[in-house]
């Protein structure tokens, strides 16, 4: 779930999502970009921006957007905006219980997203570790990835689960990877950099569905499909 708000608004977001055990695992601090002209229409001003990040059930989801719509006037000029995104993995058990928090997640609610070529690998490590979950995101068939300095929100009861609290500074990797590689790619850094190690890794997947700038994996792949090709007539 992602939400965007006036900044003098956010506690109010924050304390939302905490009545509902969605818990904000990271906050972007940005500006509106509505023209000068737009805003004085609705009687605005320009505002300063935060964007909040948190991982919901679905009936976490209808929760929230009730007490968004009903008591913050989400849908008021200048209320601000959330949305969710469908998650097509997450890198382990541990990770999951760590992201949900207290919610309950039922069975029904898992899904696969089937016909998605490409996916988009995000990973949130401790601050200095993006080369070696580069290292292994390569390791396992990835290309290249981008990598965001941010900064953690706390997660309330992660020691919990770990035993240890998670470092304020954080590391987000992004690496659009091929679905048929995905699982191989989150598993590599999972197992070099996952929360056992310094890095503390958490790796999930979101689904993408149309992608421009992957031509030459592209070419590669169909490359390695001609070979096989070749290499079963030969035999």
């Amino acid at each position: 779930m992602r939400s965007i708000t006036d900044r003098k608004q956010l506690q109010s977001f924050l304390n939302a999502f905490a009545k509902h055990k969605a818990e904000v695992t990271e906050i972007s601090l940005a500006y509106g970009t509505a023209v000068s002209e737009t805003l004085s229409k609705l009687g605005l001003e320009a505002s300063e921006k935060a964007i909040t990040t948190s991982f919901v059930t679905w009936e976490t989801w209808k929760a929230i957007r009730y007490e968004l719509e009903r008591r913050l006037g989400i849908d008021l000029p200048g209320g601000g905006i959330a949305y969710i995104i469908p998650l097509s993995s997450i890198g382990g058990l541990k990770q999951m219980k760590y992201l949900f928090g207290e919610q309950e997640i039922r069975r029904e609610e898992e899904s696969v997203l089937k016909d998605t070529k490409y996916e988009l690998l995000t990973v949130v490590s401790n601050i200095g570790y993006s080369n070696l979950v580069m290292d292994a995101a390569r390791e396992a068939g990835a290309g290249g990835g981008t990598v965001v300095h941010a900064r953690g929100t706390g997660v309330q009861g992660s020691e919990r689960f770990f035993g240890v609290q998670l470092a304020s500074e954080k590391e987000m990797i992004y690496i659009v990877v091929r679905s048929s590689e995905k699982n191989r790619i989150m598993q590599a850094i999972m197992e070099r950099a996952g929360l056992h190690t310094r890095a503390q890794a958490i790796a999930f997947s979101l689904p993408v569905t149309e992608v421009a700038g992957m031509r030459l994996a592209e070419m590669n792949e169909a490359e390695d499909r001609e070979s096989e090709t070749a290499g079963s007539e030969n035999r």
